[in-house]
């Protein structure tokens, strides 16, 4: 389970919590523009837009959860077990995986216009990438400052829709955050008024209570529903410690806490990383569950023209500072 959202605050900022309750050999890995990307249906990419975000590298290809290119393009896959539907054929020009989608999408693609004009024409074809190495069920987010596009892979096809919300967790499909959003038209940050009865002297006896109803369980719909309610009633200042700051509080509302959701395996399903990256800037920041302090990767300071991997390891200790040493 994920939410990924988007947040303009100046600077136009995406990222997400990745919710799971193991590690898949997570790094921060720079793509620069002259890596070689191969696709299994597909021609090669042997140059492109560079990208920066969270992947797991096997035999030296890049696996991204998430990534935003230089030109400010954002993409991340997330859960959707029981809707996502791989053809192993298809008569559409395109034809690439699900773990190929991302670097696909981003090396050619500088806007959500492009990426959609791309993904008419395209299907996700289900070949793993090894026989030991499974497809994930996903369907993605795409987000740039213009526009937030969804892209579904089920059994009619490889639907897309609009995403005015700017958020996407995971079942049902999209139409239904969409539908059930309707719901929660009367919640508001401010103090609510008396629509109860013109006749009765009610008032709020506390601060938040214009925001009873906000779901707070961690199921998709509830998690959509609030992360929608905190990216859109959020303020900060313009500056970019503030935003990536608030950016990472919005995250935080629908963190998993290690307990809170137990999976049928009897694992604990938590917020592995949190993650938020400055499209306009390439800085790539995250943070880990046993380590809060915010870490950064700037994509700008690496040879974006080079032709090999950059990756970094992920801190997980705990970065406690004490101030009375």
């Amino acid at each position: 389970m994920c939410t990924c959202i988007t947040y303009d605050n100046g600077d136009f900022y995406f990222g997400r919590n990745l919710d799971l309750e193991y590690s898949f050999g997570e790094r921060v890995v720079v793509t620069p523009r002259n890596f070689p990307l191969a696709f299994k249906r597909s021609e090669p990419l042997s140059s492109h837009y560079a990208m920066i975000g969270m992947a797991s590298v096997m035999d030296n290809y890049p696996m991204y959860a998430e990534a935003v290119n230089e030109k400010g393009l954002g993409m991340a896959g997330l859960n959707f077990p029981g809707n996502a539907v791989y053809p192993k054929y298809s008569s559409k020009p395109h034809q690439i995986t699900p773990y190929e989608i991302i670097p696909w999408i981003l090396g050619r693609c500088a806007s959500v216009k492009e990426a959609a004009d791309l993904l008419k024409q395209t299907d996700l074809i289900g070949i793993p990438f090894t026989s030991e190495v499974p497809l994930a069920p996903l369907h993605f987010m795409i987000a740039d400052r213009e526009s937030v596009l969804v892209a579904e892979p089920e059994a009619e096809g490889l639907k897309l829709y609009a995403n005015p919300f700017g958020v996407l967790t995971n079942n049902p499909p999209f139409p239904f955050h969409v539908m059930n959003m309707q719901q929660y038209i009367n919640l508001t940050p401010k103090s609510p008024e008396n629509r109860f009865a013109s006749g009765l002297q009610l008032k709020p006896f506390g601060q938040g209570m214009g925001a009873i109803g906000l779901p707070g369980d961690a199921s998709p719909a509830s998690r959509f529903v609030r992360a929608a309610f905190l990216k859109w009633n959020a303020s900060a200042p313009k500056e970019e410690k503030a935003s990536v700051s608030q950016f990472f509080h919005i995250l935080d509302g629908v963190a998993m806490v290690r307990g809170m959701v137990i999976t049928e395996e009897g694992r604990a399903d938590i917020t592995t990383y949190s993650c938020c990256a400055n499209t306009c800037t390439g800085v790539y920041y995250y943070k880990t569950y046993d380590n809060h302090r915010i870490q950064a990767v700037d994509m700008h300071r690496e040879n974006l023209n080079g032709s090999q991997l950059i990756s970094y390891g992920l801190s997980n200790e705990e970065d406690i500072r004490v101030v009375n040493e």
